[in-house]
């Protein structure tokens, strides 16, 4: 009688054990059966969002729309720079040639009056290096960004970069051109960095400190290099300015870190949102009035 009661007492313990094991049997035969597709977003998911955001990532991962934005932009600034290549082939990597200088793209302060230059000078790129490095850093994380976030996101963080590059260059060294898209690869680099300090525990511990370091590292080598063009370089003709870089990372850092924190929160009832809004309105309009009134150029 006693070992009947004790193998009734055993029997609910051997239950739980058993659906333990058959849980997870079929938690492993799910991971297994997501296939290729789903385990590409559930890397995405791990690499772009804190642990509290990922399930309800995959529950509405798709690749419709697939990431439009930043391959529309890539290729068209791709084939701006065929075009140029073709037209006047340019000798060295860091060359830039005549059908550069006096392209309707790019940004010149003795033509600043023409208002699409502010924005139209991403297309135009110094030479190999600059583009390839543009291109790849723009890929491999705005793919991803556009996959968690959505075109219309990533689109105003990165033209938001952009148009601060210019506009921050035309202050603080106001007799610079400008060519490249850095500052739209700074902002969602920005938006980026700052996500991942804010989440680094979430976000994958031992790469979240990873990440940041290459970052860090990318930024420090792309500047330094912007640097040189602008101040060491023995290239005759227009300088290059480097402020499109920072301007571009501190709009990232704000407005970018706004929107890349956000998922699944609307950012009209986000205080954050507003106050970057307005702080970029005011930005803006002071720049307008400084090129218009104060400029040196």
């Amino acid at each position: 009688m006693e070992e009947t009661i004790e193998m009734e007492e055993k029997d609910p313990l051997s239950d739980q054990r058993e659906e333990r094991v058959r849980r997870k049997g079929e938690g492993a035969d799910e991971v297994d059966g997501i296939g290729c597709c789903g385990k590409f977003q559930n890397s995405v998911s791990r690499w772009m969002l804190p642990e509290d955001l990922r399930s309800t990532y995959m529950e509405r991962a798709n690749c419709c729309p697939p990431p439009i934005f930043i391959i529309t932009i890539s290729l068209a600034e791709l084939a701006v720079f065929i075009y140029y290549a073709v037209w006047k082939p340019q000798k060295q990597w860091v060359t830039l040639g005549d059908g550069i200088w006096n392209s309707p793209l790019t940004y010149r302060p003795d033509l600043r009056e023409q208002a699409w230059r502010f924005i139209s000078y991403m297309f135009v790129h110094a030479g190999v290096q600059h583009i390839m490095g543009n291109l790849v850093m723009q890929l491999l994380l705005g793919i991803p960004l556009e996959l968690v976030h959505k075109g219309f996101e990533v689109g105003m963080v990165y033209l938001a970069g952009v148009l601060a590059g210019s506009l921050a260059s035309s202050i603080f060294d106001p007799l610079s051109a400008l060519v490249g898209a850095s500052g739209g690869v700074y902002a969602l680099m920005g938006g980026y960095f700052m996500n991942a300090v804010v989440n680094y525990r979430e976000m994958m511990p031992l790469l979240g400190i990873f990440r940041i370091l290459v970052i860090l590292l990318i930024v420090g080598t792309d500047v330094g290099f912007a640097l040189y063009r602008r101040f060491l370089s023995d290239e005759a003709g227009m300088k290059v300015s480097f402020v499109a870089h920072i301007a571009g990372g501190v709009a990232g850092m704000t407005i970018g870190y706004v929107f890349f924190s956000s998922y699944n929160k609307k950012l009209l009832k986000d205080p954050r949102f507003w106050l970057c809004i307005v702080g970029y309105i005011v930005c803006l309009i002071f720049a307008v009035l400084f090129n218009i009134f104060l400029s040196p150029a």
